[in-house]
């Protein structure tokens, strides 16, 4: 036994987070019968909690933050070490190292450590009070105290989905927001530019200051160290006592450096079964990973490499992970996935299923964006590919169904209640010169 390990400690399933994909892993695998040792590992105190609601109901005082525990579905017999970050792994030794020295070994892992907020640099404002992240449960309380107090200029750099929820939350509390944003629509980078100038529409009647094609550079505080504005590339500033950062997400695999594991700020390189490839491109017998933190080849796109931050694919894939890592080699299922997310913004619904990434076309099959309400459906190469829905999801489950199944674009064009289709461009962004994930961002994992 090493000097660090506990008394007690037994080879067993660890799993290397403690959220949404960490537990239902686990109970996964009690339910399919595994009955030996197992371990969860979180770098938070808490336990595992749900997140969609801190960018919604936290931030606007409906819950509090303690309220989105998630519930345990089965009993788990687990060991639980919350508070204490995985900073290394020993692959040979099949030890996990954690950051107040003990050592837990395991016979099987899996990793599902998810993802951080992207922080504003310090050398450049970062460290000044006043300047938010949104990710977990203790950015949305510390978060909540700052509104309460009232802030009379906030200014949200990013315009993605938490971007876009925070925004709407701040108005309905009735601060003054302005966002800012690089490109020319909110979600452009996820649902292009044509179907982002509808929640252009929905900022200006709430009330948002929308700021688009602005590149934020700076943020300078006063005296005291409490920001005060943010300067903007090519000149002009942006005044604020409040600043949120919503600039996405970088996955928690730095505890993976030197494992000899394809593992880097985008994400865990997994085969199609999740299981975790080694520097040469070999999947490891032991270690799986799911999650945020995951990207694998996606059968329903090709085979293309794909990571999703999503609710349902963080449930989806820690129950087939775990299915796998109790079957033999022969028998390692792939995992496919249809992607699918939700947003509540401005008093609209936005549901979403497929990846948009590559669409080269997207037609309103049903409502109109006149009314606000309707349905997109993105096409590839004339196969359906994603869907998204604002206050029009009547027909997104028969979409899914189809974009599942390759159908051509668009699939559905004889619906009764169908007034019409409009074709309209994608546009979407030229591509990031460095892209760290592939899906759009936010809590829904």
């Amino acid at each position: 036994m090493s000097a660090s390990a506990e008394p007690g400690d037994e080879a067993g399933i660890v799993i290397v987070g403690a959220s949404l994909a960490g537990l239902r892993g686990a109970e996964a695998l009690r339910r399919r019968g595994y009955a030996g040792p197992l371990t969860l590992v979180g770098d938070e105190p808490h336990r595992p909690y749900d997140r969609p609601p801190l960018s919604k109901h936290v931030l606007a005082g409906e819950l509090r933050p303690d309220a989105t525990g998630l519930p345990n579905l089965l009993p788990l017999r687990a060991r639980w070490r919350l508070g204490q970050a995985a900073v290394g792994l020993d692959r040979k030794a099949r030890r996990i190292r954690l950051a107040d020295g003990a050592e837990i070994p395991f016979a099987r892992l899996l990793v599902a450590t998810g993802a951080r907020a992207r922080p504003w640099p310090q050398a450049d404002g970062g460290a000044l009070s006043g300047v938010f992240t949104l990710r977990g449960r203790d950015d949305a309380a510390a978060l909540r105290a700052a509104l309460v107090r009232g802030p009379e200029r906030i200014l949200i750099i990013g315009a993605g989905l938490i971007g876009c929820e925070a925004a709407s939350c701040c108005r309905d509390l009735g601060l003054a927001v302005t966002v800012a944003d690089p490109n020319p629509t909110p979600l452009a980078r996820s649902l292009g530019a044509s179907i982002g100038g509808a929640v252009v529409a929905l900022m200006a009647r709430a009330g948002v200051a929308f700021r688009p094609g602005i590149q934020v550079e700076t943020l300078e505080g006063d005296a005291s160290g409490h920001v005060r504005r943010a300067h903007l590339a090519g000149g002009g500033a942006i005044e604020a006592d409040l600043v949120i950062v919503a600039l996405g997400a970088v996955r928690s695999t730095g505890w993976l450096a030197g494992a000899g594991l394809m593992a880097d700020p985008g994400g865990v390189t997994c085969d199609g079964a999740c299981r975790v490839l080694d520097a040469g491109g070999t999947p490891s017998e032991d270690i799986y990973a799911a999650g945020d933190v995951a990207r694998w080849p996606n059968p329903l796109y090709g085979g293309r490499l794909v990571s999703v931050e999503h609710w349902g694919n963080a449930v989806e894939q820690a129950e087939h992970a775990a299915r796998n890592m109790l079957s033999g080699p022969e028998d390692q299922a792939p995992y496919a996935h249809l992607p699918a997310f939700w947003s509540s913004q401005f008093g609209v619904n936005i549901k979403a299923v497929g990846l948009t990434e590559g669409a080269d076309a997207v037609t309103i099959v049903q409502g109109s964006r006149a009314s606000g309400r309707f349905l997109a459906v993105y096409g590839r190469a004339g196969h359906s590919i994603a869907a998204v829905s604002f206050d029009q999801a009547r027909w997104l489950p028969s979409y899914a169904g189809r974009i599942a199944a390759g159908a051509a674009f668009p699939p559905i064009l004889d619906a009764t209640d169908q007034p019409g289709i409009e074709a309209l461009p994608p546009g979407f962004p030229p591509p990031r010169a460095m892209r760290m994930a592939p899906a759009p961002g936010g809590l829904h994992a």
